[in-house]
């Protein structure tokens, strides 16, 4: 099993995707409950600092007054 500190975003969603519909089938064990449980916090935990840690930058396509566009950074309430 993957350490999950070594996890991209896709595999450790993936992976906790993957725990929550075994817990929601409400079948297990309660032992085996309580590490998927735990095991799924880590994986949302690391799911959530990896999207804290992304710059994610939105653009937008404006004209450039000549009848093309430019691509400039999207700026909230412009």
């Amino acid at each position: 099993m993957l350490p999950i500190a070594d996890m991209s975003f896709e595999t450790a969603l993936a992976e906790l995707e993957s725990i929550v519909e075994k817990l929601e089938a409400g079948t297990l064990a309660l032992d085996e409950t309580v590490s998927l449980y735990q095991r799924g916090r880590g994986l949302a935990e690391q799911c959530q600092h990896l999207l804290d840690t992304v710059d994610l930058k939105v653009q937008q396509l404006v004209s450039d007054g000549e009848g093309g566009e430019d691509v400039v950074d999207f700026e909230a309430g412009a």
